[in-house]
């Protein structure tokens, strides 16, 4: 990754993408870039060209920027572009370090969870990508609790490096807590609704537990070693993985997953499933990243 290489962030006048606008310029602030703000005109080709003055987008960008004026605010350059918007934003991420984006645009309905824009350019940017949700869940994460954090879901054998090691630099950037949670299956019948356990209901599992958190403190190592700024919270339990995960963004300030792609079909708008439903259902930014081999 070029450490030097622009937060890209898709703006398009929303409140959701102007809130997707303060997330980058936070993101970028930390990590001493630019913030490239791009908005994609649904048009005729996929030409690139900075919009003029009298573009009300821009105009929202600016506004965004000089309400912030007390803040230590990133230099922000602005294009617009014609063509699909998923399709021009992958293409801008080539040279992104991240892609930052709300959780729907101006055509999302009201009660739509998770844009299409925002579903393909999940699973098909060639950097992480940050979805910033709709102010609804953000209102119900918990302050009253621990101190803010990154939170990892983690599976020691399938997780790449590239999405443990983003979660440590996120971490470390932050100066916060690492919670890295990895979960064990359990019964249907053990579940509650949003994948937690049921007490009582469980099987001795402390074998499977055992395993489990000696995989992890191994598949850690070397991560830990590299960042020993960043403490680390391990988290091994018995649980639906989406459900703890979602239950661990209500006082996360960043849930971080790789992108599991389904090996039996060749789609690439196919995401694993936990990564497709904390995109859905967190309470917080999630970040979704790729892995090398990937490309």
């Amino acid at each position: 990754m070029n450490n030097h290489a622009p937060v890209l962030v898709a703006v398009d006048g929303s409140e959701h993408s102007l809130r997707a606008l303060d997330w980058a310029l936070d993101a970028a602030r930390r990590r001493g870039v630019d913030v490239l703000a791009a908005h994609v005109r649904s048009g005729r080709g996929a030409t690139a060209a900075d919009a003029d003055h009298h573009d009300p987008v821009r105009q929202r960008v600016e506004e965004t920027l000089a309400a912030r004026q007390d803040v230590a605010t990133p230099h922000v350059n602005y294009v617009a572009v014609e063509g699909s918007p998923a399709a021009a934003l992958c293409e801008l991420a080539a040279k992104a370090q991240l892609l930052v984006l709300g959780s729907r645009g101006l055509g999302g309905f009201a009660a739509l969870l998770l844009g299409s824009n925002g579903r393909k350019c999940a699973a098909q940017a060639p950097c992480p990508v940050v979805v910033v949700p709709h102010e609804s869940r953000l209102e119900q994460v918990d302050r009253s609790g621990p101190p803010s954090r990154v939170v990892l879901g983690l599976d020691p054998a399938e997780t790449a490096d590239d999405v443990i090691e983003f979660a440590f630099a996120e971490a470390a950037l932050r100066g916060v807590e690492l919670q890295v949670v990895a979960t064990y299956p359990v019964p249907l019948r053990a579940l509650t609704a949003i994948g937690e356990f049921v007490p009582g209901e469980v099987p001795d599992t402390s074998s499977t537990a055992l395993a489990l958190t000696a995989a992890k403190r191994a598949r850690l190592a070397d991560f830990a070693e590299r960042y020993p700024k960043v403490s680390v919270d391990p988290v091994v339990a018995p649980a639906d993985p989406a459900g703890r995960l979602v239950t661990a963004s209500l006082n996360a300030d960043l849930l971080v997953v790789g992108r599991h792609r389904r090996r039996l079909k060749a789609d690439p708008l196919l995401m694993g499933s936990v990564a497709n439903a904390v995109l859905l259902h967190a309470h917080c930014p999630v970040a979704v990243v790729p892995s090398a081999s990937e490309a």
